[in-house]
């Protein structure tokens, strides 16, 4: 398993060689690229190097036991704490999500349901608002169209890092995992029988893309601009300031209109556009290799459900990974990490069965 240890230890070695040199720091994008590489080994140089030291531990406590029991005694928590090490170099090892890094922009769509649905995608908003602020994240809320009651009929919000993280916990590797269907049961506000009624909202994850990652051309884009439509105000439809852009290698539309600034819901617009061009680039390619991405229900009209809020139950319930837990109230209020980490745990699992098939 840690055959290609030694090689990471190399590289390891010579990314903190280059990046003690000053010059290497004039060039700040390639700098950037070379931290981030730099921190996704040191936890697997420090673990294998606590992980070799295990060994010669057990090695001296069973030479020593031999004449002291208290050594020989010392030999199972040291064996126990080696195997703990072996398990976690094997997860470190696991390949990774080049995207895990990424900030994301975040969608969530009312489905079939009305209001109730619309009010159920308010739910999510707040939920992942929440979740955010929890974790130091910084959100921005890109376009939004609300309903009569308060809820949304679709939003996106821009989710980022505030700072350098662990690896593995960047706002993609955590979130990716939120893209679907999701279900609620509960008695609607609406209803006046007290019955519970069944809805869903969908929710879309991409990668935020970088200018650089999607070249989009001067005459792949019809930009048309229209008067705001929603809850009145003293700066709403007054101005053409609303925002659509098609891309019309692809087809794909987007419009914004949260901004008063034709400018502001421009670059908006963008921001998406080129996150879902990166999305469906990098499906197409997964694709093509036989491993496209099936995690993510892309239109709230699909049968699959990935998750389900039962409310009279106070229950909420992960369908992919056999996640079940009775604190919905508390997963409404931005306690996501223990679904989530389900999530990464079932994935890297799977990412383990899948490597041990490969080297069979």
């Amino acid at each position: 398993m840690f055959e290609a240890v030694e090689e990471l230890i190399g590289e390891h070695a010579d990314l903190e060689k280059q990046l003690a040199d000053p010059s290497v720091h004039a060039d700040q994008a390639n700098a950037r690229k070379l931290n981030k590489r730099y921190a996704e080994l040191t936890p697997i140089v420090s673990s294998y190097r606590s992980w070799r030291q295990l060994g010669d531990d057990i090695d001296t406590a069973r030479e020593l036991g031999q004449d002291d029991p208290d050594f020989a005694a010392e030999v199972k928590e040291l064996e126990k704490e080696r195997e703990e090490l072996t398990e976690r170099l094997r997860l470190l090892l696991v390949p990774r999500d080049p995207n895990d890094d990424k900030d994301v922009i975040l969608e969530v769509k009312a489905g079939e349901g009305g209001e109730e649905s619309a009010l159920f995608a308010g739910d999510l908003l707040r939920m992942y608002l929440r979740y955010a602020e929890r974790v130091g994240w910084k959100t921005e809320i890109l376009d939004a169209n609300a309903s009569d009651l308060g809820g949304y009929k679709d939003v996106q919000v821009a989710v980022k890092a505030r700072a350098s993280h662990e690896p593995g916990q960047g706002v993609w590797a955590r979130l990716k995992y939120e893209g679907g269907v999701h279900r609620v049961q509960r008695v609607p506000a609406t209803e006046s029988q007290g019955r519970i009624h069944t809805s869903a909202a969908g929710v879309l994850v991409t990668p935020e893309a970088e200018d650089v990652e999607v070249e989009i051309g001067p005459n792949d884009l019809r930009i048309d601009v229209y008067r705001s439509s929603g809850p009145g105000g003293q700066s709403v439809n007054t101005t053409d300031s609303a925002v659509r852009i098609t891309h019309l290698p692809s087809g794909l539309v987007v419009s914004c209109q949260n901004e008063k600034s034709q400018l502001q819901n421009k670059e908006s617009a963008m921001r998406i556009l080129r996150s879902r061009l990166l999305a469906a680039a990098q499906e197409e390619a997964e694709r093509e290799a036989s491993d496209a991405r099936r995690s993510q229900v892309r239109t709230v009209d699909r049968s699959e459900r990935i998750r389900t809020y039962n409310f009279p139950e106070n229950r909420i319930s992960d369908h992919r990974v056999g996640f079940k837990a009775y604190n919905l109230d508390q997963v409404l209020d931005g306690d996501l990490d223990a679904m989530i980490q389900a999530c990464v745990d079932a994935d890297s699992a799977a990412k383990l069965a899948a490597a041990g098939d490969g080297s069979s």
